[in-house]
């Protein structure tokens, strides 16, 4: 069966172990923690002996041959094992999945199997994790949508023992920005302050949580860019204040951000000619997660604006490293990169333009 992290950390809590487990996913603590929960319900239930088997790379050079062994030899010290095969990649190739769909039809009665995975989609699924669907449980921890933070942050409020108003709430999935990992850690310090509140404080508001809790957003230049192209104004201001405040520098952005840029450009010129935007996708290795990103970008701006973009941003590298003309008022290079994102994000009719001098720059 295939089930969430959370429902089979609660269901293995109960007992008792199936014979196999899945857990596979890109959300790296839901993945951890359903894993651990595995390996805690093992050791309540007397399982004390664990081999882990990883393997990286590629499937075609693993070598199963001491997983095979170790699913046929008995165990030395216990009655049982939990045996771990972690694949990061999530496919165990032609070979794996045959010994994994292999011990599936019959697997030892002294061995418990947790395989884990880092990525996964429909495409990473066969007979071999079918199989241990049969017979245990596949976990699938898929990303967490931005609707659906909120009510991940309050179930975890909740079962840390803290009382969270809608407002709160809305505020930390706010903060957090998808990353569950700093999410997690936040919750875990509500619950310690929690213990100081007194009984008539009640739930915690918007202002009280942002009184508790630090701004730990993940503020890189990759969550910029796709701020940027998927038209999100003030999610750019704000994540370029996040780095303003930890002290990045305007240069260390900016290759990043040209290389973007220049993509826009070059598929801005391929949509204005009417040429095979699909081909320029694959030729400038815009997958396909992203593509309906950069559409959405490219239907705001024809392409004399990206080029105007590209000279915008040479503009503020050359402000950024002083070199501005000799005579001029002097710049803030973090307000005029802002100013430029911002005009990117925005749909033509609300642009904020970049200084004028930029582009002339």
């Amino acid at each position: 069966m295939e089930t969430t992290p959370e429902q089979l950390a609660a269901r293995v809590a109960r007992g008792p172990l199936a014979p196999a487990y899945l857990v596979a996913g890109a959300e790296a603590l839901r993945v951890l923690e359903a894993a651990d929960a595995v390996r805690a319900a093992a050791r309540a239930e007397g399982i004390a002996e664990r081999e882990v088997f990883a393997f990286e790379g590629d499937p075609r050079a693993w070598d199963w041959d001491p997983l095979v062994a170790t699913f046929r030899a008995p165990s030395l010290f216990a009655s049982r094992r939990l045996v771990e095969v972690r694949m990061p990649g999530g496919k165990p190739g032609t070979e794996g999945a045959k010994v994994l769909s292999e011990f599936c039809a019959d697997p030892a009665p002294d061995v418990c199997l947790l395989v884990t995975c880092g990525d996964w989609s429909r495409s990473h699924g066969g007979k071999w994790s079918e199989a241990i669907a049969a017979i245990g449980a596949v976990a699938v921890a898929w990303p967490i949508k931005p609707h659906e933070l909120p009510d991940w942050i309050d179930r975890r409020l909740r079962a840390r023992g803290v009382q969270a108003d809608a407002g709160a709430v809305a505020r930390l999935a706010e903060r957090v920005e998808g990353n569950l990992l700093a999410a997690a850690q936040e919750i875990e310090k509500l619950a310690l302050l929690a213990g100081d509140a007194r009984p008539g404080d009640g739930p915690l508001d918007a202002a009280r949580m942002d009184a508790l809790v630090a701004d730990s957003a993940r503020y890189d230049v990759f969550r910029l860019v796709d701020a940027t192209l998927n038209g999100q104004p003030a999610q750019v201001s704000r994540m370029l204040r996040g780095l303003r405040a930890e002290g990045e520098a305007v240069p260390a952005l900016l290759g990043m951000l040209a290389m973007e840029l220049q993509r826009g450009a070059v598929l801005a010129r391929t949509k204005a000619r009417g040429g095979n935007l699909n081909a320029e996708f694959k030729a400038q290795r815009v997958w396909d997660a992203k593509q309906a990103m950069w559409l959405r970008a490219l239907a705001r701006h024809p392409a004399s604006r990206w080029e105007g973009f590209v000279a915008g941003l040479g503009a503020v590298d050359r402000i950024a490293k002083g070199r501005w003309r000799p005579g001029s008022e002097p710049d803030d290079a973090w307000l005029q990169l802002e100013r430029l994102l911002l005009a990117v994000a925005s749909a033509p009719a609300g642009t904020l333009l970049a200084d004028p001098r930029l582009a002339a720059g």
